[in-house]
């Protein structure tokens, strides 16, 4: 897809602060189709993630990128207390969708949730106490925060305020793809996507946006095949594009230490397994575990 004009996401998409990439809705819900099977997303890392909330004896959660509910969802199922916040409404009315329809399930019923911007987080959420048992961030959901002042003060400041969610002792999960593989070969590694089940995608096209010979946007043009709401209706083709800032894990990994003010023990992950620099599997995405020691 060119445009005459490079755009950075679909029309009709909010430009003024931290961007609102679903916010005409119809990506939003193209988004769920292209999400698939929920149980078969989360299966992917269900029994690490509350490996690891258990290990660290978390009970209070914040999904600080909540979209539609998914991960949030699997956590109440669990039996974590969960509150969940993200800076899309079209996105947080699917995950309200789900908290009034299963509100007779107490963990339902006692769900959070909030509209929230990551760049006035402190203003947006009450902090219980010394804060949360843990944080996560999945789905390259982070990466939605664009670089526009071109410095990352931005992205510093995002971090800051969601790992000032954390409490002492506790963890934040966050993640991003591997863009360190992207921009050298132009294309995201072969293997399989641990966040996306569906079928119905058509076609992703990858472009890569340079400022001063420097990375700075990654857009994803998707088309996906959605079903027809009416009986024998046909199939629309639904396309809309989403940017993404192509965090590095070297830097990402100095950001996120910095946020914490090097008071932290950081370790990584490739797909939810064990990571070595140069190994011959290429992750699609890096998990980053950091805990708060100070």
């Amino acid at each position: 897809m060119v445009d005459s004009v490079y755009r950075t996401r679909s029309l009709g998409v909010a430009a003024e602060g931290l961007p609102d990439q679903y916010a005409d809705g119809r990506a939003a819900r193209v988004w769920q189709l292209y999400i698939g099977d929920t149980r078969g997303r989360t299966a992917e890392y269900r029994s690490w993630l509350l490996a690891l909330l258990r290990q660290h004896r978390c009970r209070s959660v914040l999904d600080v990128a909540c979209g539609t509910g998914v991960d949030s969802i699997m956590l109440l199922e669990e039996g974590f207390q969960v509150t969940s916040v993200d800076a899309s409404d079209k996105m947080l009315k699917y995950a309200l969708k789900e908290r009034w329809e299963r509100r007779k399930e107490e963990p339902f019923d006692r769900w959070v949730i909030e509209e929230a911007n990551w760049l006035t987080l402190e203003k947006d959420l009450e902090k219980p106490g010394d804060g949360f048992d843990a944080v996560i961030c999945l789905g390259n959901s982070f990466a939605h925060l664009p670089d526009f002042k071109g410095d990352q003060s931005d992205h510093k400041l995002a971090l800051r305020n969601i790992a000032s969610m954390v409490r002492p002792g506790g963890v934040l999960v966050i993640d991003h793809r591997n863009y360190d593989h992207i921009l050298a070969t132009g294309c995201a590694p072969p293997g399989k996507n641990i966040y996306y089940k569906s079928d119905l995608t058509k076609d992703i096209t990858t472009s890569v946006l340079l400022v001063n010979n420097k990375a700075h946007m990654v857009t994803l043009d998707y088309t996906v095949q959605v079903p027809p709401t009416e009986a024998g209706a046909d199939p629309e083709l639904s396309k809309f594009r989403l940017s993404y800032y192509p965090h590095r894990l070297e830097a990402f990994t100095a950001l996120l230490k910095g946020a914490f003010q090097g008071k932290c023990q950081h370790t990584v992950l490739g797909d939810f397994q064990p990571y070595t620099p140069g190994q011959a599997h290429v992750p699609c995405y890096f998990i980053h575990v950091v805990k708060k020691t100070g």
